[in-house]
């Protein structure tokens, strides 16, 4: 029979001797280990620091659960309760005796690459800004010149067919606002190489959007059950870190508000960004 084991944290500020502790330096915190079986960019994990650990898992949210937990034990108000599979349990063992390698490092945020070698069916892309980082190679040419061919596509391109070359379907949605802002109207014109790497691309003024339940960040679907979460600065660059969930509730949710906005959005090829004052 497979094992799991529910666990019960202090976030942040863990208790010791009945008061606060400060916050641990970052340079105590040692990385022990993660379940090595995790595919989607979220990690069962454990820390160890001089006289506790941080064990990240799965958040326990059932009402009814939580009641039967405390039961057994008193909860603070800024304790979670916490699942973690029993793959984890030699990982706490390790912390637990000290037996792991100090200086062990985990292996970061999976890579764009690494999450779409693991699609079989789908890919879903929801863009919800008018601009992006203004610096990226190749906005000020077009802006000179109009030309879009020094802008740098890296191997986006290669992802992009690999994938639909193997069955997946990639689709993308952006939300815009119209007149087009400078940035989406330059996205528009180097659109035709996206469409011609195999994505499926479709517009949605925002003024058709405002009924739909949307998220107010950028995300990425994977095969309906893992988001990657994209949220850019205040100046518009991206800071290059991300949010994963894979709540199938919360999945179901931003997927449902995709398929609406994609149903009402136009395709690319049809779609003709709106000109002069939109008043």
């Amino acid at each position: 029979m497979s094992l799991t084991a529910l666990g019960r944290v202090t976030a942040l500020r863990p208790k010791r001797r009945g008061r606060a502790m400060d916050r641990v330096d970052p340079h105590q915190v040692d990385f022990v280990g993660g379940d090595p079986e995790s595919q989607t960019g979220e990690c069962p994990a454990v820390w160890r620091v001089p006289d506790g650990a941080y064990i990240r898992g799965k958040t326990v949210n059932d009402p009814a659960l939580i009641g039967e937990l405390n039961t057994d034990i008193g909860k603070g108000e800024d304790e979670s309760d916490v699942w973690v599979p029993d793959r984890l349990f030699p990982v706490i063992r390790e912390a637990i005796d000290g037996t792991y390698d100090k200086g062990r490092q985990g292996p970061g945020q999976p890579s764009f690459e690494y999450l779409i070698e693991g699609v079989t069916r789908s890919v879903i892309r929801l863009e919800m800004r008018d601009a992006y980082d203004h610096t990226v190679e190749g906005f000020a040419a077009w802006k000179a010149t109009g030309d879009i061919s020094t802008f740098d596509w890296g191997n986006w391109l290669d992802i992009v067919r690999g994938a639909v070359a193997r069955g997946v379907r990639w689709r993308r949605v952006r939300i815009v606002s119209e007149p087009l802002s400078e940035y989406m109207r330059w996205e528009y014109d180097c659109t035709v190489e996206n469409v011609n790497a195999g994505e499926d691309i479709r517009w949605l003024p925002r003024t058709r959007a405002a009924d739909l339940l949307l998220p107010p960040a950028d995300c990425w679907i994977f095969d309906y059950r893992l988001i990657r979460w994209n949220f850019q600065r205040g100046d518009d660059t991206n800071p290059r870190t991300y949010a994963f969930s894979s709540d199938p509730r919360l999945v179901r949710d931003i997927a449902g508000g995709f398929e609406m906005a994609w149903d009402r959005a136009v395709p690319h090829a049809d779609y003709k960004p709106a000109v002069g004052d939109p008043s």
